[in-house]
Formats: structure tokens, sequence, C-alpha cells
């Protein structure tokens, strides 16, 4: 599914937080959203998804607008997987990803046997099998997070907005998740901190700066040492490991440059 933005605008208590965002994820790719703290990623997932009205601006599913779509029809077409994975909850973990059926139920009937199969299959597809049965409340942060990706696999969308998803993830894990994204054959946008993690998987990256995007492409052509500079403040370096892939190393904070440090103005 391609889902598209249009001059994307959305601000929070009078607050520009998006400002005219356009882009274009098409069917199958897997899209990197980066951006530091603060730069809108959150807010720009969640209008896509339709958990936000734009104040100006549309989104676009395969070319049709989603304004006035019930969250319902949303559902069946796009999961979104939150960076908080929720609060405490007295719910089996199977029943929690079995949450990510409810588009597909009728709400006075519980789950059939194509639901528990479907939840069966997106438990093993995050290694949660052996807990399905657990409470909530006992998994640990990085158990959550992968049941929380499970629900979103268990609605079986053509596109999946995730929002930081290796959060609370040991590597190993990071890994696998990135690897399982790529290889749905679903439309994919992702927000991530790790931006050698994200040039490793993302086929494009979309990079946000104060609610504005600032560039988009290929991991090589929007991941430069000027641009991290800028944008997130860090001195970096880019190499590329054994596959071509840019590799970021991190020397420091960017440093001011103090009066005495500038060059002399030229006449």
């Amino acid at each position: 599914m391609r889902i598209t933005a249009e001059e994307l605008s959305w601000s929070a208590a009078g607050t520009p937080v998006v400002r005219g965002v356009s882009a274009d994820i098409a069917p199958g790719e897997t899209v990197g959203l980066l951006g530091p703290n603060g730069s809108g990623k959150s807010s720009l997932l969640r209008c896509l998804a339709g958990l936000r009205a734009p104040d100006t601006g549309a989104v676009r599913y395969d070319g049709e607008p989603v304004r006035g779509w019930s969250a319902r029809r949303i559902a069946r077409r796009v999961a979104f997987a939150a960076q908080d994975p929720g609060a405490d909850s007295d719910l089996r973990v199977a029943d929690v990803v079995g949450l990510g059926r409810t588009p597909f139920r009728d709400r006075r009937r519980g789950p059939d046997t194509t639901d528990r199969a479907v939840v069966a299959a997106a438990l093993e597809r995050v290694s949660l099998t052996a807990l399905a049965g657990r409470s909530w409340r006992a998994l640990s942060g990085g158990e959550r997070q992968r049941a929380h990706i499970a629900r979103a696999l268990a609605q079986q969308p053509y596109a999946l907005l995730l929002d930081e998803p290796t959060n609370h993830l040991d590597v190993r894990h990071q890994l696998e998740l990135m690897e399982l994204l790529t290889g749905t054959g679903q439309t994919v946008l992702v927000a991530l901190h790790d931006l050698s993690l994200a040039a490793r998987f993302c086929d494009r990256l979309l990079l946000l700066h104060h609610g504005r995007l600032v560039a988009s492409g290929t991991p090589a052509a929007v991941l430069t040492a000027e641009r991290l500079a800028e944008v997130f403040e860090v001195d970096a370096e880019l190499t590329t490991d054994a596959l071509g892939h840019p590799v970021v190393t991190y020397r420091g904070p960017r440093r001011s440059t103090t009066p005495s440090e500038e060059e002399p103005i030229t006449p």
C-alpha cells in the first residue's frame, strides 16, 4: 500500500509540530524516519495512522484521502505501534496480541479459530510463543515491546507504522526485529534513533528537523557529516560496512565555535 503525505501540518496548543511535510512511501518499501527528540516524528506517524487529524494537508492511502474514514476502516489497512508499550494490565500476552484482531471481529463475539491462528503466528514471529499465557504485568520492557509489535502483525495490515520499536530491545532482538520488518513485504515506516541500524535496513530515510522534512533519499545521501552536525548537533564520521551501508561513528557533541576561533572575515 502506498502512503502519501501532502503538505501535512499539525500543531499542539498553537505550537507547530509538523510543518508542511510531503512524503511518499511506496508499496513494500521500508522507510526510516529520523530526527532528534522533538523533531515531530511521533506526531507525523500519528497523523499518517489516522490517530490525529492534520491542521492542513492530506493523508492518502493508495491515492485515496483518508480524512473522514472510520478508525475501523483505517485499522484494516494500517497498524500503528506506539513508542510506549502501555500501562500494566491483567490480560494475558495472547489476549493483548489478540487486540490486533478487533477491526475484523464482530463486537458481539469473541475470537474464532482464524483469530487464534493469526495471534499464534504473530507471537511466533517475535519469539514470544512460550510467553503467550503469561500476564502482561510480568513482562520485561523488551518483551512488552515485542508483544506490542506482535499485536500490530496480528492486525494483518497492508502497512506498518512504528514509533521507535527497538526501544528496550537488546542488540539481538533489534536485529531480529529489523530483519522481520524488512521481510514482511508490507509497506513499513519506522522511526528510529539508531542511525546505523536505519542505514543498514531501510531502503530510504526521511529526516525531520523542527517539524520540517529536511532530507529524503537513500541512507548514503541523507546521512552526511554536515547534516548530522546541523540536525543532531554531533561531530560524526561516516564509513561503510562490508555491504556498503553507511555506519555512523560519533566523535562527540558538536563543539561551539568561540569568537576567537572564528575565521576572519575577508573584506
